[in-house]
């Protein structure tokens, strides 16, 4: 099919099509806007066609002329089918302009009127393809799109490929797509050699497990759950097309695989890579089959589970294209996960009982066996729920907690309704395994299926725990379950107390009061030690020490010694609400950097071990924070964008980790990255309810602000954390570390009395809690207040100061930015004898010490800056005030009154614009350059 720019207007490519494609996208687009020729190649459904379309939809527009065609396996035996959808219907424009030989042979063969062939007519059509394509050329650029290029018929990709070799220095550029199959195919090799020589080949991979969720998402596939995703994304192998057929399939199956039950898999896509399983015979079937039903099958486990002739009956699946040869490698590995997962759907319920039934004493692993064990049996049986319980025990103490619920899950199926333990019991231990695992969609169906039968208050009271622990920080969303908890807990002080705990977590995140917090933390510790729970005593201690330390409370160090006191749990010492995470706060808060960094690492390290993903998100950011704090800021970065993209996977910790990752960023990568993060982390915590994270969130988005230029806007943001805080009842200041940038960005926006009213009141919390870094960050920013005020050798010692102290603390950032404001109240009054650029250098070398690249373009910046010219001196400058005109007279008293430029024009009935372009004439007559200088002018006329 041919389609002309004249004829008809693309249809808009959807924008969630490219998922997961952008960067080659734009090398594609790259190459094509150069007036190249792109190559896209990949296995069947991987989305060459999706990106083909966009690519020629997006570039297309910039031709006169776009040439199409689509093949079919079905049509490649008719011959020039391909070469009539390119070119039937420009025949009649170019087809005068052709000799009259090269005419006939191209009308005969798109026509079909002749007896046109490749033997025959060989040159005069090889001549006419390419005298079309560079007649189109001649009025105009040529797109040729082609798709499915493996299965255009041989005469026109023979004719194509001839045209395309030679077409260098026309206007015609080449767009086509061809199946290849395997990693590292080289079958598009050929095809490219029939490409134009500056042709770049694109390889199109599988989706990672993130972007497949979004695919999902963006199909109407979002509420499936994430341990769904994760399983859709490994059967599929990050293939889109399949993918979305599995989300399809689950989506019309009436009722959801239970964990462990193979996926549905469709009936297109079972045709799809089941179609050479005809071809084997029915006894290496079989062994595919226990292959298939085995986690990870070799041929030593196949002949354990009685399959004699496994080598030959492998080695003819894989001359199918069934299995990848793998020369000795031990492991039977399919081609493509979605063959095993086909063929273990495809066989019936008795085959794959009686593969597991082989496999249950075949396999060497002791969880493995029991998991074999009970997908080979049918019923209740309470030795085989015994056995899985045991496994998933074991699963556990490996630090495999997906697995372990899995099992306990299997195990609870098993167990009959008046064993002891009951199945109850073993569910909701299984749904606390899937909570460590961060399978909390699963952990959530668990435990609301048990409420709907439940009767024991301890099984109901466990359940409701289990439903708010997976609400995170929405909890808001679950306020409802509180009432039922506490009235099924009844007056029992271990019950009690696990709800107590979460009343406390509800204070703090829905509430935002840290008094009510600390309270209920507090009566959960009393109900827990009555109760003899230790493991919630231990939790509520350290959610209360937590909560001490961010209040700047006075028992926050006997609190953090309480909580760890023997005995311990180790559940709760590793743990990220535990007290070693306590302590790793109140170490990182009180400038112990060093001891900071070898606690968390410690912690990380064990829930890793563990198996841990809340945790280990949670932990990932405090390394990074660590990190940030010591001015090691590309490390950071790297720990930040771990964090997150864990969190993004789990669905844990979202927000919050948005947030650290903004600072990161802000600091060491993209400032551009840093804002829509941040901005991102706002909104969440304000969809949330979540008054904690709030001003976490507007800090990071301030600092990001002030990294980018917007001081204004930093002051917009920081000044809600102002307030927030105050409301929170938080007072230390070590807390958000905000402070400083809030004062800098007054100051910058020509407020330096507020500025000096946040640097007060931020002060006397820091000199109570003993926070050096917060007063050495603070003596910063009041050095910018008093160069404001004309103070300047006063701000150069008070910054010199900070300098040092910032350095000897070890706050490598801050002392790098404490260098930088140094060397900018140098220049705005040059030493003789110092060039301006030298300055700058002990900035700069800090600053790539850190690795802090948005901070290394802000001295660039200053350094690209056009030295202003000497300014006025105090007196005279005030005796310049005299000359200026009226408009310009009242601005500058306006600005000396600390009136932003909205201000002065609502007050004055002018546009900013305006004041903008009178306070350039006021700074060009008063030999000033900014709102600050005339700020100090104002400071000079009051002490005169």
């Amino acid at each position: 099919m041919t389609v002309r720019r004249d004829f008809q207007e693309p249809a808009r490519c959807r924008p969630d099509l490219l998922i997961g494609r952008e960067e080659l996208f734009a090398t594609a687009r790259d190459q094509l806007a150069s007036g190249g020729s792109v190559l896209l190649h990949g296995p069947a459904g991987i989305g060459k066609s999706t990106v083909l379309r966009a690519l020629a939809e997006e570039y297309g527009a910039t031709a006169r002329t776009v040439l199409r065609c689509s093949a079919t396996e079905s049509e490649s035996h008719l011959p020039f089918l391909a070469l009539a959808d390119l070119l039937g219907l420009v025949l009649d424009d170019v087809a005068p302009r052709l000799p009259a030989a090269q005419r006939t042979a191209l009308e005969s063969a798109l026509t079909g009127r002749g007896e046109s062939s490749l033997q025959r007519d060989g040159l005069a059509l090889r001549l006419a393809v390419l005298s079309a394509l560079r007649a189109l050329a001649a009025r105009g650029p040529v797109l040729v799109v082609a798709d499915d290029l493996q299965w255009l018929d041989p005469a026109s990709a023979e004719l194509l490929g001839f045209a395309a070799r030679r077409l260098e220095g026309t206007p015609v550029q080449l767009l086509v797509a061809v199946r290849t199959e395997g990693q590292e195919s080289q079958q598009y090799d050929r095809h490219l050699r029939s490409c134009p020589p500056d042709t770049v080949a694109v390889r199109l991979g599988p989706l990672t497990r993130t972007q497949v969720a979004q695919l999902l998402e963006h199909r109407g596939h979002g509420d499936l759950p994430r341990s769904t995703v994760r399983e859709i994304h490994r059967t599929s192998g990050g293939n889109p097309l399949f993918a979305l057929e599995l989300g399809r399939a689950l989506a019309d199956s009436p009722t959801p695989p239970r964990p462990g039950d193979p996926l549905p898999v469709p009936t297109s896509l079972r045709a799809l890579v089941l179609s050479r399983l005809d071809m084997l015979s029915v006894e290496a079937r079989r062994t595919l089959l226990v292959a298939s039903a085995g986690a990870r099958p070799t041929l030593a486990l196949l002949h354990a589970a009685g399959r004699e002739n496994a080598e030959a009956e492998c080695a003819q699946a894989a001359e199918l294209g069934l299995l990848a040869t793998e020369p000795e490698a031990p492991a039977v590995r399919f081609a493509h996960p979605l063959i095993s997962a086909a063929l273990y759907a495809e066989a019936p319920a008795q085959e794959r009982r009686a593969a597991h039934a082989a496999l249950s004493t075949a396999a060497s692993d002791p969880i493995e066996r029991a998991r074999h064990l009970a997908l080979a049996t049918t019923g209740t049986d309470p030795e085989v729920a015994a056995r899985l319980a045991e496994a998933a025990a074991l699963a556990r103490d490996r630090g495999a907690p997906s697995v372990a619920a899995q099992l306990g899950l299997l195990a609870a199926r098993h167990t009959p309704a008046d064993s002891l333990p009951a199945p109850d019991e073993r569910r909701l231990l299984a749904a606390e395994d899937a909570i460590t695992a961060g399978e909390v969609d699963l952990a959530r169906d668990i435990a609301r299926e048990v409420l709907t039968r439940a009767t024991r208050p301890a099984h109901r009271v466990r359940a409701w725990i289990i439903v708010i622990d997976t609400a995170g920080h929405t909890m808001a969303e679950v306020d409802a379950v509180f009432p039922q908890a506490l009235a099924d807990a009844g007056d029992d002080p271990r019950l009690l107390a696990l709800v107590h705990y979460q009343l406390a977590w509800r204070g703090l995140i829905v509430e935002g009061d840290f008094t009510e917090a600390r309270e209920e933390a507090a009566h959960a510790a009393e109900l827990a030690a009555r109760g003899g729970d230790r493991r919630t005593e231990l939790l509520a201690l350290a959610f209360q020490a937590q909560t001490e330390t961010l209040m700047g409370h006075p028992e926050a160090p006997t609190t953090i010694k309480r909580a760890l006191k023997e005995p311990q749990d180790p559940r709760v010492a590793w743990h990220h609400n535990g007290a070693g995470s306590a302590r790793f706060r109140w170490l990182v808060m009180g400038d112990q950097l060093v001891e900071a960094r070898a606690t968390v690492t410690a912690l990380l390290r064990e829930v890793r071990r563990r198996g841990s993903v809340e945790s280990e998100v949670h932990f990932l950011r405090g390394l990074a924070e660590t990190e940030l704090r010591a001015g090691h800021c590309g490390r950071a970065l790297d720990l930040a964008r771990e964090s997150l993209g864990l969190a993004r996977d789990s669905g844990i910790g979202e927000t919050a980790s948005a947030m650290l990752t903004s600072l990161a960023e802000a600091s060491g990568g993209d400032v551009d990255r840093a804002l829509a993060l941040a901005r991102e982390a706002v909104a969440h915590a304000e969809e949330d309810g979540d008054q904690m994270y709030l001003s976490r969130a507007l800090g990071a988005l301030g600092y990001a602000q002030l990294v980018a230029g917007d001081p204004a806007g930093t002051v917009r943001s920081l000044r809600r954390v102002r307030r927030l805080e105050l409301g929170l009842g938080i007072t230390d200041p070590a807390r958000g570390r905000w402070h400083g940038d809030l004062a800098e960005a007054l100051v910058r926006t020509g407020e330096p009395a507020e500025a000096q009213d946040v640097i007060d009141a931020s002060r006397e919390h820091a000199l109570r809690l003993g926070r050096e870094s917060v007063l050495a960050v603070l003596d910063r920013a009041e050095a910018l207040v008093r160069a404001a005020h004309g103070d300047h050798e006063a701000a150069l010692a008070q910054v010199t100061s900070a300098q040092a102290r910032l350095g000897k603390l070890g706050y490598g950032l801050e002392e790098a930015r404490a260098a930088f404001a140094l060397a900018q109240l140098r220049t705005r009054r040059p030493e003789p004898g110092v060039k301006r650029t030298t300055a700058y250098d002990e900035a700069t070398r800090l600053f790539r010490r850190c690795r802090a690249l948005p901070w290394l373009r802000q001295v660039e910046e200053a350094l690209a800056a056009p030295e202003a010219e000497p300014a006025l001196a105090v007196p005279e400058a005030l005796d310049a005030l005299a000359s200026l005109a009226s408009m310009e007279r009242q601005v500058a008293a306006l600005v000396m009154e600390g009136a932003t430029n909205r201000e002065i024009a609502s007050r004055l009935f002018v546009s900013v614009k305006t004041v903008e372009a009178t306070l350039t004439r006021v700074y060009r007559k008063l030999g000033i350059r900014s709102r600050v200088d005339i700020v100090r002018l104002a400071a000079g006329r009051r002490a005169r």
